[in-house]
Protein backbone atom coordinates (compact mmCIF):
# COMPACT_ATOMS: atom_id res chain seq x y z
CA UNK A 1 0.00 0.00 0.00
CA UNK A 2 1.51 3.31 -1.12
CA UNK A 3 1.60 6.02 1.55
CA UNK A 4 -0.77 8.87 0.78
CA UNK A 5 -1.68 12.16 2.42
CA UNK A 6 -5.22 10.88 3.01
CA UNK A 7 -5.30 7.09 3.45
CA UNK A 8 -8.54 5.30 2.69
CA UNK A 9 -10.05 4.44 6.11
CA UNK A 10 -11.59 1.21 4.81
CA UNK A 11 -8.28 -0.02 3.43
CA UNK A 12 -6.54 0.92 6.69
CA UNK A 13 -9.17 -1.02 8.65
CA UNK A 14 -8.61 -4.11 6.49
CA UNK A 15 -4.83 -3.88 6.83
CA UNK A 16 -5.06 -3.35 10.60
CA UNK A 17 -7.37 -6.34 10.92
CA UNK A 18 -4.76 -8.62 9.34
CA UNK A 19 -1.71 -7.06 10.96
CA UNK A 20 -3.21 -7.08 14.47
CA UNK A 21 -2.49 -10.78 15.01
CA UNK A 22 0.62 -11.06 12.90
CA UNK A 23 2.14 -7.98 14.50
CA UNK A 24 1.97 -9.18 18.07
CA UNK A 25 5.08 -10.22 19.96
CA UNK A 26 4.53 -13.97 19.95
CA UNK A 27 2.97 -14.58 16.53
CA UNK A 28 5.99 -13.29 14.64
CA UNK A 29 8.31 -15.54 16.66
CA UNK A 30 6.08 -18.60 16.22
CA UNK A 31 5.77 -18.06 12.46
CA UNK A 32 9.53 -17.62 12.14
CA UNK A 33 10.07 -20.75 14.24
CA UNK A 34 7.73 -22.79 12.04
CA UNK A 35 9.51 -21.46 8.96
CA UNK A 36 12.01 -24.25 9.60
CA UNK A 37 9.34 -26.90 9.15
CA UNK A 38 6.79 -28.91 11.09
CA UNK A 39 7.17 -28.94 14.87
CA UNK A 40 5.43 -30.18 17.97
CA UNK A 41 4.06 -27.89 20.65
CA UNK A 42 6.93 -28.55 23.05
CA UNK A 43 9.52 -27.86 20.35
CA UNK A 44 7.92 -24.50 19.58
CA UNK A 45 7.71 -23.63 23.26
CA UNK A 46 11.41 -24.37 23.75
CA UNK A 47 12.32 -22.30 20.70
CA UNK A 48 10.22 -19.25 21.59
CA UNK A 49 11.92 -17.98 24.72
CA UNK A 50 9.65 -16.63 27.44
CA UNK A 51 6.31 -17.75 26.04
CA UNK A 52 3.95 -19.49 28.48
CA UNK A 53 2.05 -22.63 27.60
CA UNK A 54 -1.23 -20.70 27.65
CA UNK A 55 0.10 -17.89 25.45
CA UNK A 56 1.52 -20.37 22.94
CA UNK A 57 -1.85 -22.14 22.80
CA UNK A 58 -3.66 -18.82 22.22
CA UNK A 59 -1.11 -17.75 19.60
CA UNK A 60 -1.26 -21.03 17.69
CA UNK A 61 -5.07 -20.96 17.70
CA UNK A 62 -5.08 -17.42 16.31
CA UNK A 63 -2.56 -18.30 13.61
CA UNK A 64 -4.58 -21.40 12.73
CA UNK A 65 -7.82 -19.41 12.60
CA UNK A 66 -6.28 -16.90 10.21
CA UNK A 67 -4.92 -19.64 7.95
CA UNK A 68 -1.19 -19.28 8.65
CA UNK A 69 -0.74 -22.51 10.61
CA UNK A 70 -2.08 -26.01 10.15
CA UNK A 71 -2.58 -28.26 13.19
CA UNK A 72 -2.47 -32.02 12.66
CA UNK A 73 -3.56 -34.44 15.40
CA UNK A 74 -2.25 -38.00 15.11
CA UNK A 75 -4.37 -40.76 16.68
CA UNK A 76 -1.69 -42.19 18.94
CA UNK A 77 -1.50 -42.68 22.67
CA UNK A 78 -0.71 -40.11 23.86
CA UNK A 79 -2.03 -38.00 20.97
CA UNK A 80 0.66 -36.34 18.90
CA UNK A 81 -0.02 -32.84 17.58
CA UNK A 82 2.13 -31.23 14.89
CA UNK A 83 2.07 -27.63 13.70
CA UNK A 84 3.29 -26.33 10.37
CA UNK A 85 2.93 -23.28 8.22
CA UNK A 86 0.36 -23.31 5.45
CA UNK A 87 1.23 -21.88 2.04
CA UNK A 88 -0.16 -18.55 3.31
CA UNK A 89 2.10 -18.83 6.36
CA UNK A 90 5.13 -19.40 4.14
CA UNK A 91 4.16 -16.34 2.08
CA UNK A 92 4.04 -14.35 5.32
CA UNK A 93 7.68 -15.25 6.01
CA UNK A 94 8.79 -13.01 3.13
CA UNK A 95 7.63 -9.66 4.59
CA UNK A 96 8.48 -10.78 8.14
CA UNK A 97 12.06 -11.56 7.12
CA UNK A 98 12.28 -8.24 5.24
CA UNK A 99 11.02 -6.35 8.28
CA UNK A 100 13.43 -8.24 10.52
CA UNK A 101 16.34 -7.42 8.22
CA UNK A 102 15.28 -3.77 8.18
CA UNK A 103 15.07 -3.71 12.00
CA UNK A 104 18.55 -5.21 12.37
CA UNK A 105 20.00 -2.80 9.83
CA UNK A 106 18.49 0.25 11.52
CA UNK A 107 18.58 -0.79 15.16
CA UNK A 108 21.43 1.57 16.08
CA UNK A 109 19.71 4.52 14.44
CA UNK A 110 16.50 3.82 16.34
CA UNK A 111 18.40 3.31 19.61
CA UNK A 112 20.21 6.64 19.07
CA UNK A 113 16.91 8.41 18.34
CA UNK A 114 15.39 6.95 21.51
CA UNK A 115 18.37 8.02 23.61
CA UNK A 116 18.24 11.56 22.17
CA UNK A 117 14.50 11.80 22.78
CA UNK A 118 14.83 10.50 26.35
CA UNK A 119 17.62 13.02 27.04
CA UNK A 120 15.47 15.88 25.71
CA UNK A 121 12.45 14.69 27.73
CA UNK A 122 14.59 14.49 30.87
CA UNK A 123 15.99 17.97 30.27
CA UNK A 124 12.48 19.36 29.63
CA UNK A 125 11.19 17.75 32.84
CA UNK A 126 14.04 19.28 34.85
CA UNK A 127 13.17 22.82 33.66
Amino acid sequence: MKPTAHPDPERCRLVNDIIALVGDKWSVQVVMCLGGGQQRFTEIRRAVEGISQKMLTVTLRGLERDGYVQRTVHATIPPRVDYELTPLGYELLVPLKALGDWALTHYRRVAAARAAYDARALADAAE
